[in-house]
Parts: structure tokens; C-alpha cells; sequence
């Protein structure tokens, strides 16, 4: 069986924060055609400041998403700041005290997370939000995890359907938030939280599978 290991996966943690920083500018662009323009902003600022705290210290991934969870509830504003706050929070818990990670640990984290967002938010599949992303990514990792696959390819079936589920928010209404004030002129522009939150699926995915043993 596949796994890897917590206690020396904390880097992930700070190659998810690069990319959003590095995405900071093309996150905002896509937020300003329908929403108010900042989520790149917002969002660089609380992984930037996550990745300052973090680096140098080896953390486990545990206590590395439970940093950025806790910088993203409390010091960054916007609607996102709490919702992937939490999700990062549900994540950590799940995985404390797990020595070694497996496709079961990686899935009870990932539905934690999920549930931490509905809990606070009331968005739906096709609301045109991250969980247009989240939701099919997690359905992608558990079919594949339950049809056999191993590790390895749950999560590349995982950063598949991320991206996919990104790139249909493409057709997609907004419902919820800023956006959802503008009807049917959100079509044909993707969701900032959608796309951001593909980047980061992908880049722990992608640690992950570096990591797989």
C-alpha cells in the first residue's frame, strides 16, 4: 500500500504557497471580470505570510496546513479568507497524529475540508465556486480509490477532475456572492476561487504523489 509520510511533508505546504503568489496577478484578472478584483491579492498575501512562517522549520504537513488554515481565518479579508481557512483547518485535523498517510487518511481529509466549507457557506455544485472544483475532485479520487487504482493514480485522477471541474465554471451562472449579481453576464469567464482552488488541489496532490513510497 501507498503512503507517505507526514512529519517530512510540510514542504508541500510552501510549494502551494508559491504558486499561489505566483498566480497572484492572473487570479485578480480573472476575480475583476466579475467579481471585485482581489482574490489573487488576498489570496498571495495569506499564503505569502504562511510561507514566511513556515519556512525553515520542517513541519509535518499537519501542523503546516493547520498554519496557513489559522493565517487564513484570522489576518486576511474576503470571503475567501475563512472558507479556505477552514479547509485547510478540517484538513489538518484529519491528518494529526497519522504517522504515514494512505488513500483512505488522504480522503477522510479531503471530505473534512468540504464539510468545513458547506458548514459556513452555502453554496452548491454549479453555483460557480470552488466547490465546482472541490466537489469533483473528491468524487474523482474516491471512485478511482474504490475501483482498485492505487494511491498514485487517485490522485491523479483527483488533479484531473479538479481541473475540469475549474474549466466548467466556464458555463456556469453565478449564484453566490458578488458575481451572482450580474446573471447571465458571468458566463464564459472562469471562477477566481474555482481556479485557485485547482492550483492548490494540484500542488498537494502533486507533493504527494513526489512523496508516495
Amino acid at each position: 500500500m501507498q503512503t507517505f509520510n507526514n512529519a517530512t511533508a510540510g514542504d508541500i505546504v510552501l510549494a502551494m504557497a508559491d504558486r499561489i503568489v505566483k498566480n497572484r496577478a492572473y487570479l485578480s484578472e480573472i476575480d475583476g471580470k466579475i467579481g471585485d478584483g482581489d482574490h489573487g491579492v488576498n489570496m498571495a498575501k495569506g499564503f505569502g505570510m504562511a510561507s514566511e512562517r513556515l519556512k525553515g522549520k520542517n513541519l509535518s504537513l499537519a501542523a503546516s496546513l493547520d498554519t496557513l488554515g489559522t493565517i487564513l481565518m484570522t489576518e486576511i479579508g474576503g470571503s475567501m479568507g475563512p472558507l479556505y481557512g477552514v479547509m485547510f483547518t478540517e484538513f489538518a485535523e484529519k491528518l494529526e497524529g497519522v504517522e504515514a498517510i494512505d488513500s483512505a487518511t488522504y480522503s477522510r481529509m479531503l471530505h473534512a475540508g468540504l464539510e468545513g466549507i458547506q458548514a459556513i457557506g452555502s453554496a452548491k455544485l454549479g453555483d460557480k465556486t470552488l466547490l465546482d472544483t472541490l466537489i469533483p475532485a473528491i468524487e474523482a479520487f474516491d471512485a478511482a480509490d474504490a475501483a482498485g487504482k492505487s494511491f498514485a493514480e487517485a490522485l491523479d485522477a483527483l488533479v484531473a477532475a479538479a481541473e475540469a471541474g475549474r474549466d466548467s465554471t466556464l458555463n456556469l451562472v453565478a449564484k453566490i456572492g458578488r458575481a451572482s449579481r450580474l446573471g447571465e453576464r458571468s458566463l464564459g469567464v472562469l471562477d477566481a476561487g474555482a481556479t485557485s482552488c485547482a492550483i492548490i488541489l494540484k500542488e498537494l496532490s502533486l507533493g504527494a504523489l513526489s512523496r508516495l513510497q
